[in-house]
């Protein structure tokens, strides 16, 4: 399964269904965790998604007329999806209570039924009718479709089924060290510089948050500002998302193994000296992105030992020695070989593929 998610170019009047059909989806949510709260106080009991789907057609879809105005699909989803939060909520140490939704904060809604593309961009949507994206989309069928409101615009997104086609590879084995200063050095000599989209424009950010507090709350012009706070972030988000898709396609298409380290990123994240910087990176998405990419290209990925000392030891002679963060270069103590911290770590692990 492959997937993809792009933007739609909509008129006003489309605007107008796309924004009802989320606001339906958000409304049964909140609804039915209305519900399932009420029901668990009294019963000690929640209701599954099915029950709650007969209640809303026969406790609200009677008197809120607007709900006709949409597809069923929208709250039928919502359900679903509150459903699947409360299991991962009771599964899922590290996930909390399901919230209540509010308006403006990661609107979406969900279609099913008669989904077809026609003439490379457009997607006929069931009560929407004809939509233009601004890429091409793949021929192949669609069964459903998850639509979402980013920065004032609207996404749409689909899985689809493919087959994996592998690339030529350029070289066998490559060993990738990430960092901070370069976002990646690889055994080959290769660097990958650091976009850095955070830091570059963290005043902006600064100075458009400030602008957002500023205003008096509900007003139009504090509108305003979150719509142009939110596209900056969006900007922030674009680019870091860019640099990560032409790297791990790179190493992908051109490598048939691929050696990196895994990182604990949340204990990183702990150093508040490094964490900003650190979170800038993506380091979580750079190894998200390779492992489903090296399956599209016939690439392997070998994920190194946690506690394998790859900035420790001498890629020429073995030998290992300490190394704190502020030593940008390996200085061998045994054989005197020298070297970038980086491209020493990156080497190390091309050959922890022979160990």
């Amino acid at each position: 399964m492959q997937s993809i998610k792009t933007k739609l170019k909509v008129n006003n009047k489309q605007k107008t269904l796309l924004a009802k059909h989320a606001g339906v989806a958000r409304h049964a949510y909140n609804w039915g965790l209305a519900t399932c709260i009420t029901e668990y106080e009294e019963t000690k009991k929640r209701p599954s998604a099915i029950t709650l789907h007969k209640r809303l057609v026969a406790e609200v879809k009677s008197i809120n007329p607007w709900y006709y105005e949409v597809s069923k699909c929208a709250p039928q989803q919502a359900l679903r999806d509150l459903e699947r939060a409360f299991k991962n909520f009771l599964t899922i140490p590290k996930c909390g209570f399901p919230l209540f939704k509010k308006k403006g904060r990661k609107d979406s809604f969900y279609l099913e039924g008669s989904i077809k593309i026609f003439q490379g961009n457009y997607i006929q949507l069931p009560r929407i009718g004809v939509v233009k994206t601004y890429e091409i989309l793949p021929n192949c069928k669609v069964k459903n479709v998850r639509i979402s409101k980013r920065a004032d615009n609207w996404y749409i997104s689909f899985k689809y089924d493919i087959e994996p086609v592998p690339t030529e590879k350029v070289e066998e084995t490559i060993g990738v060290d990430i960092g901070i200063n370069t976002l990646a050095t690889c055994s080959d000599g290769s660097k990958f510089a650091n976009v850095k989209a955070y830091r570059q424009a963290k005043k902006r950010l600064v100075r458009h948050q400030r602008a957002v507090s500023k205003k008096v709350i509900g007003s139009k012009n504090r509108i305003k500002a979150v719509k142009k706070l939110a596209k900056l972030h969006k900007k922030v988000a674009d680019i870091r998302a860019d640099a990560l898709h032409k790297l791990t396609t790179w190493l992908a298409k051109n490598h048939s193994t691929i050696v990196i380290e895994d990182l604990n990123v949340s204990g990183m994240l702990k150093n508040h000296k490094l964490a900003s910087a650190i979170a800038d990176c993506g380091f979580y998405e750079f190894k998200r992105q390779l492992t489903y990419k090296s399956e599209w290209y016939g690439s392997k990925l070998i994920i190194a030992d946690r506690f394998y000392p790859s900035s420790q030891i001498c890629s020429n002679c073995g030998h290992q020695q300490k190394m704190p963060l502020n030593l940008r270069t390996y200085e061998c103590s045994e054989c005197g070989f020298e070297a970038d911290r980086d491209f020493n770590a990156a080497v190390n692990l091309k050959n922890y593929v022979y160990q």
